[in-house]
């Protein structure tokens, strides 16, 4: 329920703190006073229209808080777990409105959006008023309030579940039907490609390896050349070592006859000789080395070639090939073994359905018999509210070829509001006070069944004469036994059963030329002459009194 409500700097609010208890509060004060900017203030605060004129005049901006105390297994908690909210303790809906009409909200200190601040308000909060009847407006809502009555609600959401479940299966042989029919159609096209991939036999990494094999090749194939070019200057026909060869041995015969004089020479060219036959060894070694091999590059090229053909003819990178052929061989397996799952899966849709459409049929069936019920319950309150001559009545449609996870039924409330005219939807039918009436005896007929844990109602005694305005009271103290009921009333026997009376005035703030409005809760004497007020209007009477304290006994 809501345990307090802070606004600061709206409209002609400058600072308000109010504590709500549980049962039936009112809120009272003369026309203008600042009812309508509470519960603009609370709508806010739950997700509603931001407005900068919200905001009090000459400052930037202002900010309303509302607290709400609920049970741990109230569905408001879980949704806040699943947006990644803490749920812990008080739950504290705050939100800031700037003069220029941006906003901020948070909900325990953590900033959301306003649309799921206003998805969560509507799960604690409902405002009702004779020009927003949102509960009597979606037909959607119509068949949800019946459920609820009914006691139907975990059944739908089983219901639900087989839903869901009918139409996965039915994705999936749609799914499955669109592939194989796509398969049928290039069946001849699968089988060459399988079988020329299967030929290629492409790896994943191929490509890669490939190209830093036939890379290391070609370097080496360059060095080689310029090693068998050195073999060649060596080994060959233009190779030094003959000609130095035969130079040294004739140097050493002339040696013997001038002494001292060729010795170093003939030493430095044996040396070199030496050197040369080295150079030859290790060329020789460096050549047979390199382990190059044309026929090896050779056959990495075409492998190559052949690769990228393919890549080129399927659209696809080198990479992408084994992936491609699997997929193409899996293609190919399922159009074989197509028409088999096709038929499962065709029985699986076929047994889906059933099991939904016998809950669907079943769930229709409980849904008439507690349209009846509802019915009922609602038509007992209306002679109390001075609809005797009204008749409500819940249509429930089943339509089979409408299917949905609520089910095949639209539920839609009906009134005809004097005999001999013709039924129609409530909306269209109803007059703006004989809504708010409808809507208290559906409130009331539903107790805690459907409804938020706050209902709030916005003057749905407007227009209404003393009779009907006590009947009112009575159901609005009946209802508050089951949920939080807050009313802004200007009806006496409204406000003589409320546990608490709040009195909305306003005035001047001290050492200011400004106008404030302030709240206050009224004690019992101070409660009994507000009372007398609203029985008398501006001068009180001692009779007016007297019926003030008449009223508040039978409270």
């Amino acid at each position: 329920m809501l345990i307090q409500l802070s606004i600061r700097d709206i409209v002609l609010i400058e600072r308000l703190d109010l504590s709500f208890e549980k049962g039936l509060s009112v809120l009272t004060g003369e026309t203008g006073a600042g009812k309508s900017i509470l519960l603009d203030s609370l709508s806010l605060a739950l997700g509603g229209r931001g407005d900068g004129g919200l905001v009090r005049h000459g400052l930037d901006k202002g900010q309303v808080t509302a607290v709400f105390d609920v049970p741990g297994h109230h569905p408001v908690r879980l949704l806040l777990r699943e947006n990644g909210l803490d749920d812990d303790g008080d739950l504290i809906f705050r939100r800031v409105q700037s003069a220029d009409g941006r906003t901020k909200a948070s909900i325990n200190d953590q900033p959301v959006s306003v649309q799921l601040m206003r998805q969560l308000g509507q799960y604690l909060v409902e405002i009702h008023g004779q020009h927003d009847d949102r509960a009597l407006v979606d037909i959607n809502a119509h068949r949800t309030l019946l459920d609820a009555f009914t006691g139907l609600t975990e059944e739908v959401a089983q219901l639900g579940g087989l839903y869901k479940s009918w139409r996965d299966a039915e994705r999936a042989l749609k799914t499955h039907r669109a592939r194989v029919e796509a398969a049928a159609r290039e069946a001849d096209y699968l089988r060459a490609s399988v079988e020329e991939l299967e030929g290629l036999s492409p790896r994943d990494g191929e490509e890669d390896e490939l190209a830093e094999h036939r890379a290391r090749m070609q370097k080496s194939e360059r060095i080689a050349g310029d090693i068998a070019e050195a073999c060649e200057f060596l080994n060959g026909n233009a190779s030094p070592v003959p000609l130095i060869a035969s130079l040294v041995r004739r140097l050493e015969r002339k040696s013997h006859e001038a002494p001292g004089l060729l010795e170093d020479t003939v030493q430095l060219l044996d040396a070199a000789l030496d050197n040369l036959s080295n150079a030859q060894m290790e060329a020789e070694a460096a050549l047979r080395r390199t382990e190059f091999d044309p026929r090896e590059l050779e056959r990495v090229e075409e492998r190559l070639f052949s690769l990228r053909a393919a890549s080129r003819k399927y659209s696809v990178a080198v990479a992408e090939l084994p992936a491609l052929a699997a997929k193409m061989v899996a293609d190919l397996a399922e159009l074989d073994a197509g028409e088999e799952r096709l038929g499962a899966l065709e029985k699986a849709a076929a047994s889906a359905k059933a099991d939904y459409d016998r809950a669907a049929t079943s769930l229709s069936s409980k849904r008439v018999n507690g349209a009846n019920a509802l019915a009922d319950a609602v038509m007992a309150e209306l002679p109390a509210l001075k609809l005797e001559r009204a008749r409500f009545m819940v249509n429930v449609t089943p339509d089979a070829d409408n299917a949905s996870a609520e089910g095949i039924d639209t539920v839609e409330f009906h009134v005809q509001t004097n005999p001999g005219t013709r039924p129609g939807p409530i909306m269209k039918v109803a007059s703006g006070g004989e809504l708010s009436r409808f809507l208290l005896a559906l409130k009331v007929a539903l107790a805690d069944r459907g409804s938020a844990p706050t209902l709030v109602f916005d003057e749905i005694d407007t227009g209404v004469g003393g009779a009907v305005a006590d009947a009112i009271g009575q159901r609005l103290k009946r209802l508050s036994d089951k949920v939080q009921v807050l009313s802004v009333t200007h009806a006496p026997q409204v406000a003589a059963r409320a546990a608490t009376h709040l009195l909305i005035s306003k005035g001047p703030v001290e050492g200011s030329d400004k106008i404030a409005t302030r709240v206050a809760t009224m004690t019992p004497e101070h409660r009994a002459e507000e009372i007398a007020r609203m029985l008398s209007g501006a001068t009180v009477t001692d009779e007016a009194r007297a019926a003030a304290a008449r009223l508040l006994a039978s409270g």
